[in-house]
Formats: structure tokens, sequence, C-alpha cells
């Protein structure tokens, strides 16, 4: 295996991550100290990111995108994941995959506005009942002639407050299967300003300030069944089709993040000094940067790996959650040993550190829990012995 880059995958690196130190990072310390990403910033960015070539750049290049491999693409989102994730989520959008899934007729009227920068897309799975269990998902669904009705409510979803659309996933029915009755399940684009579809403001989140979440309320809300995405009934299956790298894309931020902490760490070790010498000479100091810097070498290799596996389209379910599992508890563990290291300090907003820390504690439980990665991984390991 060649691990070295390309030439054009060292210049996709170099621009992003100029791109995030001189227009994400001055702007930080506002969207942390207000929790408010201004609208007009996010114009501002936006444009200069259209202009750099690095906006919807997981897009494929036929629908507009840079059209980037998928380990290239997580070496991309490595570097974006440097900066707030406000930042660089909402001013640098990566549409969702999913919806490359639609009809022609969808893509004109969702995909395409999301690539020029004339809207984002959100997705509305969750709700207050039903986290890592969708199946147990309460919203329906129901078809009224050539018409769908929507009732229920979903939460914790992601800048809703300013997407143009939702992709929302409904129950639609019920199957028997060998372990009992399972729900059917449906996703559909659901227009922003329909008849009974209600945003409402989420929560205050200690991760990602700035970055908003939502409640969507559904009341006989009235859709066209133009506007089912995929099949009626295969819902689940679209988004297991289309929405599995996203634990990756989840990995491949903590790798910035745990990067931009442990070079902290590094920094503060090599010119801090007490008891007349640098602290990085310090047994207690100089193992901690060891510990760290292993922990992310081996992360960052399983994410890396999981990108060139599913290039080559032998990436395994395994693999990803691997990959999810090891980079988001690898960044807790980076971020909380570079706080230490840094002392009270490292609790200053002065520094990022406090932010990364805090940011850390989500990535174990958005895109499938630590808990849930595991089932994957022991499920597969016994699967494949017969248990």
């Amino acid at each position: 295996m060649d691990f070295g880059l390309t030439e054009e995958q060292k210049l996709i690196v170099e621009t992003t991550r100029a791109f995030v130190e001189n227009e994400l990072y001055p702007h930080e310390a506002e969207v942390e100290r207000t929790g408010v990403l201004r609208r007009e910033l996010i114009e501002e960015i936006k444009a200069k990111a259209i202009e750099a070539g690095l906006y919807a750049a997981n897009m494929p290049a036929e629908v507009g995108g840079a059209g980037l491999d998928t380990l290239t693409w997580l070496l991309y989102e490595k570097e974006l994941g440097r900066a707030n994730y406000a930042l660089h989520w909402t001013c640098v959008a990566r549409p969702s995959n999913i919806l490359l899934a639609g009809t022609p007729e969808q893509r004109e009227k969702y995909l395409y506005p999301c690539i020029r920068g004339e809207t984002w897309d959100c997705l509305a799975m969750t709700e207050p009942g039903a986290g890592s269990d969708l199946r147990g998902m309460k919203a329906t669904a129901r078809q009224d002639g050539d018409d769908w009705i929507l009732n229920g409510t979903k939460h914790f979803i992601s800048h809703a407050d300013i997407a143009g659309f939702a992709i929302v996933f409904m129950a639609t029915g019920e199957e028997e299967t060998p372990r009992g009755k399972r729900k059917k399940i449906t996703a559909f684009f659901v227009d922003k300003g329909t008849p009974g579809f209600t945003v409402r403001d989420g929560y205050r989140n200690v991760s990602h300030r700035g970055y908003t979440n939502s409640v969507l309320e559904f009341d006989d809300c009235r859709i066209p069944k133009e506007q089912v995405l995929g099949e009626v009934h295969k819902g689940f299956e679209v988004a297991s089709q289309w929405l599995g790298a996203t634990r990756l894309q989840v990995a491949a931020t903590c790798l910035g993040r745990a990067e931009r902490a442990l070079a902290h760490a590094i920094d503060y070790a090599a010119t801090r000094e007490q008891f007349g010498q640098q602290i990085g000479k310090f047994q207690g100091v100089s193992f901690k940067l060891a510990d760290m810097a292993t922990e992310l070498k081996a992360a960052k290799l399983m994410v890396l790996e999981a990108g060139w596996k599913y290039d080559a389209g032998t990436v395994t379910d395994q693999d990803m959650a691997m990959a999810k599992l090891k980079a988001t508890e690898m960044l807790a563990f980076v971020a909380d040993e570079a706080i230490q290291i840094h002392g009270g300090m490292g609790l200053m907003d002065e520094l990022p550190l406090e932010r990364i820390w805090r940011d850390a504690r989500v990535e174990r439980i958005w895109e499938g829990t630590s808990e849930i990665q595991r089932h994957i991984i022991s499920r597969a390991l016994l699967r494949a012995i017969g248990g």
C-alpha cells in the first residue's frame, strides 16, 4: 500500500488548510462568544469558498461538485474539521449525498440549488423517542390519493432553521419479520413553508456553538407523491446506501481537531517552563504527548484505510464503524490531555482547547453512538463464524 499523497491531494490539503486558517479561524471567537453565525458572515465566507472551489466539493463533477474520490474527500474534511463546526459546515457546505438518489426532477429542485449555494438541506430522522432505534419512530405518513399526509415530531435536526427543505423519514406501514413486526420507512422531500410543517427552535448545545438544531413538527402536512425520495417503504435502504460514508466524515473532522489540539500541546510543552526547565522534559508530560500522537496516528490510518477501501469497493460496515469509533474516542482523549498539559490555561477561551474538548463530546453520539459502532463491529465478528 502506498501511504504517500498525490500532488493533487497535497494541493487540496494545502488549499483547504489555508482557507480554514485565513477565512474561518478569524471568526471563531465571535461565533463561540455569541453562539450565533450571522447570515452576513455566512454569505461572505460562502462566496469565497465557491470562488476557491471548496464549496460542495464532496459532490460528483457531473453535478457541479469537485468530483473528489472518497480518500481525497476525507483529507479535505480533515482540514475543514480544524475550525469551528458551524463555520465550516454552513459556510463551506457539503450537501448530503442522499440528494443524488433523487429523480432528475428532484435533482433540479433540490440538489443543484444546494450545490450552487442557494439553499441548504437537512435530514430529519431522530425523534424524542427514537434515536439509535430508527425503526421505533412514531412519526407517520399515510397515502391519500396522489398525496401523502405527514404527522409527528422530529428533533435534534441540524441547521433546519436555514435549510430550504427537509429530507424527512416517516413510518409508512408495518411488515412481519422473524423477530416480529417492523416498521416500513419512506423518505420524503418537504419544502419549508408547506402548510402543516413547522420548524421550531431546538435545544442549547454544549457542543458546536453556532451550529443549530431544531424541532420539526408535522400536523396533517400534505405533500404530492412526486416528493417521495426513492421507493415507498424503502427509506431505510436509501439511507443505508447513501449515508454510510457520513460516519467517515465525522471521523475525518475529528482528526483535524485532534491535530490542532496536539499542535497546541506540543508548542506549550516546548515553551512553558516550570521548576527550571521546559515542562515537555518531564516524563509526566512527554509521555502524554507520545500517547496522544500514537492514538492520533492509529485513528488517522483507520480512517484513511476505510476511505481507500470505499473507493476500491471493498469497505464494510465494520471498517466504517471502527474508524468512527476510534477517531471520536481518540479526539476525546487528545482534547482532554491537551487541556491537562496546559493546566488551568487550557480551560480559558483564549485557546481553542476548551472548545475542542466540548465539541468532542457530541461526536460519540451523533451519526451512531459508540455503543452502536461496537454493536456493528461485534456483530460482524460473530457472523464471520456463524454466530
